[in-house]
């Protein structure tokens, strides 16, 4: 069986959507004749804790671990939080209007920690890799980024060992929504996307999970082997749940939404039903599972939509797919931001894997509109198409039942163990 070291900053017991990628095809690499080696953070700061996501981690896996430092205990004394507080991603900002301090923070963060917080973990990570792999050869190496330091533990242990490296992109590096938040230089940005060019000129293969991750890369050699795997859903994670019967009709979304999220057009189209059918609006609920930025929590309160709407917080992953299957109708947001149309969110596979039919708010050309639609999983509308969304959300209103949709084979397709075999051929070929 040939060997395959992973080298991820994300790893159980963190929660949220990046960890589950490489968690799941580590589970299912065996059965393609590749034995997995897990090396990650010994004391990271993960923005979220999910001990259920540790079923999936068999018994008799390599895991190496060494520690990291991280100045996100700086960070919290500096803009005045607690420690035991969990830093948001994505700029997301719970509060009225971020501190000045918090900016200042930003400036910080994107002009001195190239390309991200971690990087004081590669220097080290080479070190203790290269003996490792010494004593330990590996057929191959994989890193996954975000965050794109681990991209560059892997170029520097292909440098200095001449080891074969993949990289694997879950999100794009200098073309990633926020990027234009970061406040950085002309030298800072210069620097990101030299390291960006170096990773992709120097690797070996290249994953990405959409068409529209690559779009946002910057160049890739034409001789790189590329290929496309998206994240997808693990039929286990289903197996044995059964649908609740509602008492109201439940439009439920899980995963964080931050300002350029913000689902106005189904907000706008909740207050033209409660104008035009009062007696319905009572019997439908939207539920939004995770870290909420103010400005969604404002509006709805502007739109006296506070009866219609349930702010929970973050489920861990078991709990998450008994309430995805126990929900009427599923809503995905794209970010309203330019190149929205080339972004495919992690949430969408597992919407697909429910069975449940999906409303999506964003481009209606694009990837996601794509997946919906070849998936027959649901329809794209676009963010200011009230009209639309409203009379999707009351067809599927009246059609509600207490069943669970069998799996088409167009949904399948984005099983876990499908995109791992597809994988192992990527690992095979190289």
């Amino acid at each position: 069986m040939k060997k395959v070291l992973i080298i991820t900053y994300y790893w159980p017991p963190s929660g949220g959507g990046g960890v589950q990628r490489w968690l799941k095809f580590v589970k299912y690499l065996p059965k393609f004749e590749w034995e997995p080696i897990v090396y990650s953070p010994e004391n990271p700061e993960y923005p979220s804790i999910d001990y259920s996501l540790q079923k999936d981690v068999a018994p008799g896996l390599i895991h190496i671990k060494q520690p990291i430092f991280e100045p996100y205990n700086i960070y919290k004394q500096f803009i005045g939080v607690k420690k035991s507080e969990r830093i948001n991603t994505g700029f997301l900002s719970e509060s009225k209007k971020p501190k000045m301090s918090e900016n200042f923070a930003v400036w910080i963060r994107g002009n001195f920690f190239i390309p991200d917080a971690r990087k004081f973990w590669i220097k080290p990570s080479i070190k203790y890799l290269s003996k490792y792999l010494k004593d330990n050869p590996v057929d191959l190496i994989i890193t996954t980024g975000p965050p794109h330091s681990m991209h560059l533990i892997g170029m520097g242990l292909k440098k200095k060992l001449g080891v074969k490296w993949i990289t694997d992109f879950r999100d794009p590096w200098t073309n990633i929504d926020f990027y234009d938040e970061l406040k950085l230089s002309k030298w800072a940005d210069k620097k990101h996307h030299t390291l960006e060019q170096e990773v992709l000129n120097s690797a070996d293969g290249i994953v990405a999970v959409g068409e529209g991750v690559i779009k946002n890369l910057l160049a890739i050699p034409n001789k790189t082997p590329l290929v496309i795997i998206p994240n997808g859903f693990d039929e286990d994670d289903f197996t044995g749940i059964g649908k609740v019967k509602n008492e109201k009709f439940i439009i439920s979304h899980f995963g964080s939404i931050n300002k350029t999220r913000n689902p106005e057009g189904l907000w706008k189209a909740l207050e033209e039903i409660k104008k035009d059918k009062p007696e319905l609006i009572d019997q439908i609920k939207v539920k939004l599972y995770g870290k909420i930025d103010y400005q969604v929590i404002k509006m709805v309160d502007s739109l006296d939509l506070n009866e219609q709407v349930e702010f929970i917080d973050y489920l861990q992953h078991s709990e998450m797919i008994q309430e995805l299957v126990n929900a009427d109708l599923l809503l995905l947001m794209i970010n309203r931001i330019e190149n929205a149309d080339r972004i495919t969110t992690g949430k969408i596979f597992e919407y697909i894997g429910s069975g449940k039919q999906i409303i999506g708010l964003g481009p209606t050309i694009g990837d996601a509109a794509n997946i919906l639609e070849n998936s027959n999983a649901g329809k794209m509308y676009d963010w200011d198409d009230i009209e639309g969304i409203k009379e999707d959300v009351l067809r599927n209103f009246e059609k509600q039942d207490n069943s669970i949709d069998s799996l088409s084979t167009d949904r399948l397709k984005y099983s876990r163990k499908m995109l791992t075999k597809k994988m192992a051929e990527f690992l095979d070929y190289k």
